[in-house]
Parts: structure tokens; C-alpha cells; sequence
């Protein structure tokens, strides 16, 4: 009998509308776009404008272009998982309010926190659904706001991050196609290096925290390149290997889009040339874990069915991974 694998039958992203220049933080604090770009390759983000607008607003639209797209009555979807670290609010889960939004009225939802893992984490446990047969369509979106937890003062982080996301149907197949492999690592240690030190139950929002800016992202900028340099390279690799694949075997490596020389490291680690890495950084930054949707969405033309696929990430908490999955269809059109 045939093993029974998810496969990914649709991909949509979405950004907002607003561009967050390069030229434009240089107005806003001491940097310039020749330090940015050097340092991280990125030029411009995107910027989710609007009162009463969460991230919930960007699941949404993704969501319903990926129904849209792949022809998908909203009622047949089974469980929606959502990826976000800056949710709507602490409960409900942003996956119940994506879900209602879109009309899957007979799913059930959840959101998971795993930072700029939490795309891959979420695959990983969707694609068991479908594995098991419990379910047949399954959504898995990757989603942030980090302009609501940026502190626009604080030019080591405000360079980095922007809002976006995306979201991909899986579905079962018992081709040789689909998610092949994964592999995750966490590392709570990481947790003094990259972190919002307020708001949870540990330090509940008082006018203390609020004063001493304690809502905003915090990051230990060169602690967090070394470890995301060797880990997300090592596991990228430990992958690869363990599934007997070569740089030659690999259409392309969808990395996690926090650094540019992160990228080039998890690449050379691999023996993937450029021409093979999935590359968007210079117009979303960082967007959490809405970076690796974004990157098939934007690539999706130009991946072909039985593709060799990498996708790699390292996020706060610390949290890291690799999947490998075999590309399920050609674009249409």
C-alpha cells in the first residue's frame, strides 16, 4: 500500500499597500540605505496601515485568494493553522477569526507560536493531519504584524521587520510528491536574546512596562547571527544528507528572509549556487513567519511539479528547521 503524504495544492500571499523605504527611516532614525542594504540586503518592507487592522487582516486575504485560486469551497477546509507571533489579541486564537472570515465554518483552528519557525511547525503538523487521514484539506498560513511590536526609535530592529504573510492548501496524495521531511530543533536558552520582555503573564502590561518600552521586540543582534548562521545551515545540510541529496538534486532553497548573508551562509553550507535560493528580502524584510509563504508565492511560476524544495528558518525562542518536500504541481497559465 502506498504511503499517504501532504502535498501542497495552492500558495497565496498578500502584503499591504504601504512601502516602508529605506530613504523613508532615514527620516526617522540615524541610518542610512547603504547600512541597511550592506547589512541586511533589504531596501523597503511593507507596512499594514489602518485602526483596528491585526494580523488577522493579512490571513484573511491570503486565505481567501488561496480559495479563490484553487477552486475550494471554504466548507470543505478541515483545521486552519496559523503562524504568528503578534496575533490579534491573546484569545481567541487569530486562526478562529481567519476562519470565520473566510466562512470555514465547518474547520476547527489554532495558532501556533514559533516565531520565524512557525510557518515550518506549522507544516510539520498540518501535513500529520493528512497523513493520518484524519483530514483532506488543510490551510497552514504564516503571518505577521511586526510593525505593531517594532519601536520605530530603536534603529537595530526597525530596519528589519515588515507585515505580510501567506498560506498554502494540503491535501492528500499518494504520489512521490509532497513533504518528504522534516526536521526541528528549539533551544529555550535563546530566549535571552530575542524576545518582548512584556506583556505575557511573566510581566502582565502595566504603565511601568509601557514607559520603559518593554512591548517592543528586543534583540541581541550579533548572538542571534551566530546562531542562526550555524543552525540554519547545519540543519538545511543534516537534511539534505539524510535524505541523500546534493546541491545538484535541489531546484531550490527557500530560506528564511531575516539576513542576507544568513541566506548566502545556508546556501554555501549546502553547495546551492544563487540562481537556486529563493530571494524577496529587499522588498518585505523580515516579515516573521510569513517570510517562506511569501517566497512560493512569489516563485510559483516558476516552480515545476517534482521539485526538489528546501525550506529553511531560525526564529526567536530559539527555534529552527528544515523541511524538504517535493514541489505538486505546475502553475497553471
Amino acid at each position: 500500500m502506498k504511503k499517504t503524504r501532504a502535498v501542497i495544492t495552492g500558495v497565496q500571499g498578500w502584503v499591504p499597500d504601504y512601502v516602508l523605504t529605506n530613504q523613508e527611516l532615514e527620516t526617522m532614525v540615524d541610518t542610512n540605505d547603504e547600512w541597511i542594504t550592506s547589512r541586511t540586503g533589504i531596501k523597503e518592507r511593507r507596512i499594514l496601515k489602518g485602526e483596528n487592522k491585526g494580523t488577522s487582516v493579512i490571513g484573511t486575504e491570503a486565505v481567501k485568494g488561496l480559495l479563490e485560486k484553487t477552486n475550494t469551497d471554504p466548507r470543505e477546509i478541515d483545521l486552519i493553522i496559523c503562524a504568528t507571533v503578534t496575533p490579534d489579541m491573546f484569545f481567541p486564537a487569530t486562526g478562529n477569526i481567519i476562519a470565520a472570515n473566510v466562512g470555514a465554518v465547518n474547520s476547527y483552528s489554532f495558532d501556533i507560536s514559533a516565531a520565524c519557525s512557525g510557518f515550518l511547525y506549522g507544516l510539520s503538523i498540518g501535513s500529520q493531519f493528512i497523513e493520518t487521514g484524519a483530514h483532506k484539506k488543510v490551510i497552514v498560513i504564516g503571518a505577521d504584524k511586526m510593525s505593531a511590536i517594532v519601536n520605530y526609535e530603536d534603529r537595530t530592529t526597525c530596519i528589519i521587520f515588515g507585515d505580510g504573510g501567506g498560506a498554502v492548501l494540503l491535501e492528500p496524495t499518494q504520489e512521490e510528491i509532497g513533504i518528504m521531511d522534516t526536521k526541528l530543533h528549539t533551544d529555550g536558552k535563546g530566549a535571552n536574546f530575542l524576545h518582548m520582555k512584556a506583556g505575557g503573564s511573566l510581566r502582565p502590561a502595566s504603565l511601568e512596562t509601557v514607559a520603559n518600552k518593554e512591548h517592543y521586540i528586543f534583540q541581541e543582534g550579533s548572538t542571534v547571527f551566530k546562531f542562526a548562521v550555524t543552525n540554519m545551515a547545519e540543519v538545511s545540510a543534516n537534511i539534505m544528507a539524510r535524505n541523500h541529496l546534493t546541491g545538484d538534486d535541489i531546484a531550490w532553497l527557500v530560506p528564511h528572509q531575516a539576513n542576507k548573508r544568513i541566506i548566502d551562509a545556508t546556501a554555501n553550507r549546502m553547495g546551492i549556487g544563487p540562481e537556486k535560493v529563493m530571494l524577496n528580502i529587499e522588498k518585505y524584510g523580515n516579515t516573521t513567519a510569513g517570510t517562506l509563504p511569501l517566497c512560493l508565492w512569489d516563485y510559483e511560476s516558476k516552480l515545476k511539479k517534482g521539485d526538489n524544495l528546501i525550506l529553511a528558518a531560525f526564529g526567536g525562542g530559539f527555534t529552527w528547521g528544515a523541511t524538504y518536500l517535493k514541489w505538486g504541481y505546475d502553475t497553471k497559465g
